[in-house]
């Protein structure tokens, strides 16, 4: 067999909610958003365990954020991983906006929990 060579894909899957990256066609990771007025609120971050430490969660969440600024779009990072990342990552910072409680109710009301 040949070394992974393959070179990650991220889409955004607008009926889920999420940008997925794929790795040779298998989804290895997600990162799940709602979308309120003209604010994608990230609230959750995962990778498969069998692509940890790939560093895929980097490149999907960077990937999703060129897309809202594509959008025209603003960030709120409710997720802690999305959290994490922008604050090593300042180029999202003038579309970034806070988490706020307001933020978090409508969250959960819109998630059901």
């Amino acid at each position: 067999m040949s070394e992974q060579t393959a070179v990650p894909v991220v889409r955004r899957v607008d009926e889920r909610h999420r940008y997925e990256i794929l790795v040779d066609g298998a989804r290895a990771g997600l990162t799940a958003y709602r979308d309120r007025d003209d604010r994608r609120v990230f609230f959750h971050t995962e990778v498969d365990e069998a692509y940890a430490g790939q560093g895929l969660a980097g490149i999907l969440v960077q990937e999703a954020l060129t897309d809202v600024r594509a959008a025209g779009m603003r960030i709120v990072p409710v997720c802690p991983y999305v959290a994490k990342f922008l604050k090593k990552h300042d180029e999202f910072a003038d579309i970034t906006d806070p988490v706020t409680p307001e933020v978090l109710q409508w969250l959960d009301a819109t998630l059901g929990r």
